[in-house]
């Protein structure tokens, strides 16, 4: 798997997950959910993601965006 599929299944990951913790744990998880969409909108205009980077050095193979 690429870097940008991984990067993109790792934020839906984390967004099924805030949702989840929103509904059963506590209503403030909500902002784990608002940070991932920022990340994202960020991302997008500056090409940056820490994620990406994270990933990186584990050994994922790069993809075309990132």
């Amino acid at each position: 798997m690429s870097l940008d599929k991984s990067i993109l299944a790792f934020a839906g990951f984390m967004v099924l997950l805030s949702v989840a913790l929103t509904v059963w744990v506590s209503p403030l998880f909500v902002w784990l959910t608002v940070f991932v969409g920022a990340n994202l909108l960020q991302s997008a205009f500056t090409g940056f993601c820490p994620a990406a980077k994270l990933l990186k050095k584990l050994g994922v193979k790069s993809g075309t965006a990132f």
